[in-house]
C-alpha cells in the first residue's frame, strides 16, 4: 500500500472518528489532554505501520488499542495504573478485535466539559476542540479570540477536569437542564462552521458528524424540547445544501433557491420534531429557530413568504434571546417584507463596536442604503462586507452587486 493511501485512511478517522475517540479514551482518566496526546501517538503510528503492512479492516479499532497501549505505558511510567483499568482496557480491547463498534461516549465528554467547575466562556470552545477536532486557532477566529490565549484556555481548561476528577456522565435533574444549553449551543455551533465551510474540505464532515450528535442527543433526552429543536434546526438548514450553489458554483440567496433541489425526507423529519417538541408550550432560542425555517420552507406550497408569522417568530426571538446575529436576522427580514423603516431602527440600535466586523449586518446597510436611494453609502458598505467575506462564492456574488434590491 502506497503512503498516500495510508494518509487518505488516517486522515478519513481522524474527520470521522477523533472525537469518539477522544472520549472513550478520556472516559476512565478523566484526563483529555493525556487522550488526545496518546491519540496522537496512534495516528503517528499508523502513519508508519500501515504503509507496510495495510490499512487494517477496522481503522478505528485499530487506532483504539494502539492509543490505550500508549496510555497504559504512561501511566506504567507514573506508576498510575490499577486493576479496575486493567480490566477496562481488557474488554475494550477484545471488543475493537471482536470488530464490535464503538460506543458513542461523545455526549458524556460533552458534558463534562459543560460541567460548572469550568469556566463558562470556554465550554463550548473546549467541547469543540475535545470532542470535534477543531484547533485553537479555528476555533480562536470563530470566538474573536487569538490563537495563543484559546490555546491556554483550553489547556487551563483540561487541566481543571483532570485535577478536580470531574465525572464523565450525562448528568441528572437540574443539572442536565444547566449542562445541556451549552452542550446544544456546541453541537450548533460545530454544525455552523461545518455549513460555513463549503469550500474547506478539512471540515466538510462536521456538519454531518452535528447532526449525528443532534440525533443522539435528542434520542437520549425525548422529553427535552431544545435538542429536538436543534435536531430540527439543522435538519431544515442542512435540506437546503444542494441548492445553495447552482451548476458553476455560484451562490443562490435563499428566496432564489430551486426548491426541487430540497431534500424533502429532511424536511419533513424536521417538521415532526417541530411538532411533537412544541407541543410542551415552552419557548426554546433552537425551537424558535426551527419555526423560522419552517416558514421559508411552505414557500414553494404557497407560492410567498410568510412575512407575519416570520415576524411574530423574530420578536419572539429578540425579546427571549436576544443577540446580534438575531437583530440583523430580524433587520434584513423587515427589509424584505417592506418595512424599511423598522429595519433601519433595528440595525441603528446595535453598538458599532459589536458590529464592526460582522459580515451580515454590512449587508443588511448595504440592502438598506440601496433600497433607500443612496448609493454611495450602499457601496461603502457593500465594500465593508466584502472584506469581511472568506467563502469565494458568497464573495464573486457581492461583488457582483449582491442583489441588494432584494428578490
Amino acid at each position: 500500500m502506497s503512503e498516500d493511501a495510508a494518509r487518505r485512511a488516517a486522515e478519513a478517522a481522524a474527520r470521522g472518528s477523533y472525537g469518539r475517540l477522544v472520549a472513550i479514551l478520556a472516559a476512565r482518566t478523566r484526563d483529555i489532554g493525556a487522550a488526545e496526546d496518546a491519540l496522537a501517538e496512534a495516528f503517528a503510528a499508523a502513519l508508519r505501520t500501515w504503509p507496510e503492512r495495510g490499512v487494517p479492516a477496522s481503522p478505528d479499532a485499530w487506532l483504539l488499542t494502539a492509543a490505550r497501549n500508549a496510555l497504559s505505558n504512561a501511566r506504567r511510567h507514573h506508576r498510575v495504573r490499577d486493576a479496575a483499568e486493567d480490566e477496562v482496557l481488557r474488554r475494550c480491547e477484545e471488543l475493537a478485535e471482536a470488530g464490535h463498534d464503538i460506543p458513542d461516549e461523545r455526549l458524556r465528554l460533552m458534558f463534562v466539559c459543560a460541567h460548572p467547575a469550568i469556566d463558562r466562556a470556554v465550554r463550548t470552545p473546549l467541547m469543540l476542540q475535545a470532542v470535534l477536532g477543531l484547533d485553537a486557532a479555528r476555533i480562536g477566529a470563530a470566538f474573536l479570540v487569538a490563537p495563543a490565549a484559546m490555546g491556554q484556555r483550553l489547556v487551563r481548561a483540561k487541566a481543571r477536569i483532570r485535577d478536580a476528577g470531574l465525572r464523565f456522565a450525562v448528568p441528572e435533574g437540574p443539572d442536565l437542564a444547566e449542562r445541556l444549553a451549552d452542550v446544544l449551543d456546541a453541537i450548533y455551533a460545530a454544525y455552523g462552521t461545518g455549513w460555513d465551510a463549503l469550500t474547506d474540505a478539512g471540515l466538510g464532515g462536521l456538519a454531518t458528524e452535528a447532526i449525528h450528535l443532534g440525533r443522539v442527543a435528542a434520542a437520549l433526552m425525548p422529553a427535552a424540547p431544545e435538542a429536538q429543536g436543534l435536531l430540527a434546526l439543522m435538519l431544515y438548514c442542512e435540506a437546503r445544501r444542494e441548492a445553495r450553489r447552482d451548476d458553476a458554483g455560484r451562490f443562490v440567496p435563499l428566496a432564489r433557491q430551486d426548491a426541487r433541489l430540497w431534500n424533502r425526507d429532511m424536511i419533513i423529519e424536521a417538521e415532526g420534531l417541530l411538532t411533537a417538541a412544541s407541543r410542551a408550550g415552552q419557548f426554546g432560542r433552537f425551537l424558535c429557530e426551527a419555526a423560522i425555517q419552517s416558514v421559508h420552507v411552505q414557500r414553494p406550497v404557497t407560492g410567498r413568504t410568510n412575512f407575519a408569522a416570520l415576524r411574530v417568530l423574530y420578536d419572539l426571538l429578540a425579546r427571549h434571546a436576544p443577540g446580534v446575529g438575531v437583530e440583523v436576522a430580524r433587520a434584513a427580514m423587515l427589509l424584505e417584507a417592506g418595512d424599511a423603516p423598522g429595519a433601519a431602527a433595528a440595525l441603528h440600535a446595535l453598538p458599532a463596536a459589536e458590529v464592526a466586523s460582522y459580515q451580515p449586518y454590512w449587508v443588511a446597510r448595504a440592502r438598506l442604503a440601496a433600497q433607500a436611494g443612496q448609493a454611495t453609502a450602499a457601496a461603502q458598505a457593500l465594500q465593508r462586507a466584502i472584506g469581511l467575506t472568506a467563502d469565494p462564492a458568497l464573495r464573486d456574488f457581492l461583488l457582483a452587486g449582491g442583489d441588494l434590491a432584494g428578490s
